[in-house]
């Protein structure tokens, strides 16, 4: 009876060792990750995603994460080319592109790319002043992802970014870089200034200069107005003129003496021609009165006297202005 339970003791417990050694046998693998298979202490490969069947006792599988990771490396202390001493910290992205390498090759990923990434970026720190380290952020990332990724290679991670957090510089040099920031704006808001003064004179002296030359526009076909119509208004006097004879004109000419002789004035300023105008006249009325054409008093005239004496005639001196003054006392 004793024998037979311990028989049984022993089953169970032969039949729980092989449960947990095919339990053990058989792994989940996730897409994210890889499994690192070592056949009696031998690297055979990476199994993975899915189900992995391994061989109990005598494979050892070492899981790794292919997800991109994060490394956040404290402040480290830096020193310029122009030797000035600088606060910086920054953030290490990478992943495992090679599970076994990753394994094999390295044994603290972390600490070994913190240690190899202060290194690299006191280097490439220590080639640039400081305005360049303060300017060229991209830049330092773009040196330090290179650098750090030629070496990290052969470990199997790929190193994707590298992002400089924050640089602080010494006190006293914050307090200067203040100080030369408040001087360049207000700079930039004189510079600004005398810019908005000066597009403002230069509008309001294009302003000026188109009022000038509309107000001179104006003016000048005012003028070309004004003078086509004197021109028109010449034209039209001639065409009449023209059409006028001398009998018509002489006419005229005594109206116009009739109207100086009715004026209080004792002084009076005939033409030299003047002598030739009555002669002219003269004929004029003898021809009206041979053809009848002429009123009573007309003909009355022409026939009593036959000739009309002309006014006394004081004519100037020939060097005169053309001209015959003859005067009276009042």
């Amino acid at each position: 009876m004793q024998s037979a339970l311990l028989s049984l003791i022993c089953l169970v417990f032969i039949l729980i060792i092989l449960l947990v050694l095919i339990l053990s046998a058989i792994r989940v693998v996730r897409e994210y990750e890889r499994l690192v298979v070592f056949r009696l202490g031998k690297a055979i490969g990476s199994k993975g995603p899915g189900v992995v069947f391994l061989i109990p006792i005598v494979d050892q599988p070492v899981k790794v994460d292919l997800r991109e990771q994060f490394q956040e490396i404290p402040h480290q202390t830096c020193i310029t080319k122009d030797n000035v001493t600088i606060s910086v910290d920054f953030l290490i992205y990478s992943k495992v592109v090679e599970a076994v390498a990753s394994v094999v090759q390295v044994g603290n990923f972390t600490g070994a790319s913190q240690g190899i990434a202060t290194t690299t970026l006191r280097a490439v720190i220590g080639d640039i002043i400081l305005d360049d380290v303060l300017a060229q952020r991209e830049h330092i990332n773009t040196v330090l992802r290179t650098k750090l990724d030629e070496v990290t290679e052969r470990w199997g991670v790929k190193v994707t970014a590298v992002e400089i957090r924050e640089i602080v510089p010494p006190r006293d040099i914050q307090e200067a870089m203040t100080r030369q920031m408040s001087a360049e704006r207000s700079r930039r808001a004189v510079v600004t200034e005398a810019d908005g003064k000066r597009q403002a004179a230069i509008t309001v002296a294009d302003g000026d200069k188109q009022a000038v030359i509309l107000r001179s526009e104006g003016e000048r076909q005012a003028r070309i107005l004004q003078a086509e119509g004197y021109s028109l208004a010449l034209q039209t006097i001639f065409n009449v003129a023209r059409n006028i004879d001398s009998k018509t004109l002489s006419l005229q000419y005594m109206d116009t003496l009739k109207q100086l002789g009715a004026s209080p004035s004792t002084k009076y300023i005939f033409p030299m021609e003047f002598t030739n105008l009555v002669q002219g006249l003269t004929q004029f009325i003898q021809q009206a009165s041979s053809e009848g054409s002429t009123d009573a008093s007309m003909v009355q005239v022409a026939n009593s006297s036959g000739t009309v004496q002309p006014p006394t005639i004081e004519q100037g001196p020939p060097s005169g202005a053309g001209t015959g003054v003859s005067q009276t006392g009042e």
